[in-house]
């Protein structure tokens, strides 16, 4: 089925970059790596339906070759089995397509990496030393709102499901809390500083972000299945519904599939599948998006923990087998993403599951890139407690 229409026309933007290289001169060949082990990446989706999850999907692009692979349902009440036809909501990920945006704006001489977000958002900001970079890189020391909004799972998210916020609701919420660290001396994730980036993206450009979203990314790389809908709750055409796990044990599972996405917007609120974004990473780190200066930007990575670093907007993980893979998870009620690919763009994986705050899920999942990437002599993640300590959704409450 076809979803809502773009209410502009695109323009010519996409079409300059694709007339760039194809792969980065840095990047390193794929034909290194291990042949991706589906079946290792099958037992990781039937582990995480086990853990609670009604369904899980991925696929895998390897340099044109797709395999796929689905396990469970999409859909509670009726029992339709989940497919990787099926749309969903991408959470976190959301944040690579802002950075993307912003660093056109550099591309395009509009925006300086290393001013202050003072000077093109006046006032907004008590602390004027907070940079673009630092804000994308998410070393500003912004609170996170999510942490006050979702300390409790269900209730939180009921209270705000069918809001609609502006931004500046969203930045006041944080600011009602000290900063984490002075700006630049600390990584600390937090929503609120891809919220202050979607300002930015409106403000120079003078357009909505789900403009810019249509017109330099989703028409020019023909993304049939991304949308930003906000603030309508509804997934359009063929999707998986997504659930909600409660804070409580045994209790029922929450349909969380139509909200607002209000609390999230340019943080998290772009609808996708798993075809469109293996497209979508592939083409960014092949250069087809921005510049390879812009890239190099994107990829330069300040650690953040012993397996994982973070550039501007974007991800690396370092896998068991030594390969490293650059990309984003994404929390959002009801739905666990994991979008990785290669430096050189030539593989990439897309998988979700249809459930949230089930850090039992969250963790398994991990086990995709694993199997997709360091093929049959990927680490497995079995009985291994604690991978990931935080959700992308309210980092700062802890759910192991």
């Amino acid at each position: 089925m076809n979803g809502p229409q773009p209410a502009s026309r695109g323009t010519a933007w996409g079409t300059a970059w694709r007339c760039l290289p194809a792969v980065p001169a840095h990047a390193a060949p794929t034909a290194t790596l291990p042949r991706p082990d589906l079946t290792g990446v099958t037992g990781v989706l039937r582990s995480a339906v086990r853990q609670g999850a009604p369904g899980a999907i991925a696929r895998v692009d390897d340099n044109g070759t797709v395999r796929t692979a689905a396990v469970g349902v999409a859909d509670r009440g009726t029992g339709r089995a989940i497919s990787n036809a099926d749309r969903f909501r991408i959470g976190s990920v959301t944040k690579v397509f802002s950075a993307v945006v912003l660093l056109q704006l550099v591309d395009e001489k509009k925006l300086d990496l290393d001013a202050s977000v003072d000077h093109y958002l006046p006032g907004l900001l008590p602390d004027r030393r907070i940079t673009v970079r630092q804000v994308l890189g998410h070393r500003s020391g912004l609170y996170d709102y999510t942490n006050d909004m979702f300390a409790s799972s269900v209730s939180g998210f009921e209270a705000v499901r069918s809001k609609v916020f502006t931004y500046r609701q969203l930045v006041d919420r944080s600011l009602r809390h000290a900063p984490t660290n002075s700006p630049g001396a600390a990584y600390s994730y937090s929503n609120t500083n891809f919220v202050v980036a979607g300002m930015l993206i409106e403000k120079l450009t003078g357009h909505s972000v789900r403009r810019e979203y249509e017109n330099r990314v989703i028409k020019p790389l023909k993304l049939r299945d991304t949308f930003y809908v906000h603030p309508r709750k509804q997934i359009p055409g063929r999707h998986a519904d997504g659930y909600l796990t409660p804070d409580r044990a045994g209790a029922a599972l929450v349909d969380a599939t139509e909200q607002t996405v209000s609390w999230a917007q340019s943080a998290g609120a772009i609808i996708s599948s798993t075809r469109d974004l293996d497209t979508f990473l592939s083409a960014l780190l092949r250069g087809r998006l921005t510049s390879a200066a812009q890239l190099r930007q994107m990829e330069h990575m300040l650690p953040v923990n012993s397996t994982q670093a973070y550039g501007l907007g974007l991800r690396r993980r370092d896998l068991s087998c030594g390969i490293s893979v650059y990309g984003h998870t994404g929390a959002v009620q009801g739905y666990y993403t994991y979008a990785f690919a290669t430096k050189d763009g030539r593989r990439s994986l897309a998988a979700v599951a249809n459930t949230s705050n089930n850090g039992a899920v969250l963790n398994t999942m991990l086990g995709t890139l694993e199997s997709a990437f360091c093929g049959k002599s990927a680490k497995r993640l079995r009985g291994i407690t604690v991978i990931e300590r935080h959700e992308d959704l309210a980092p700062g409450v802890i759910r192991d």
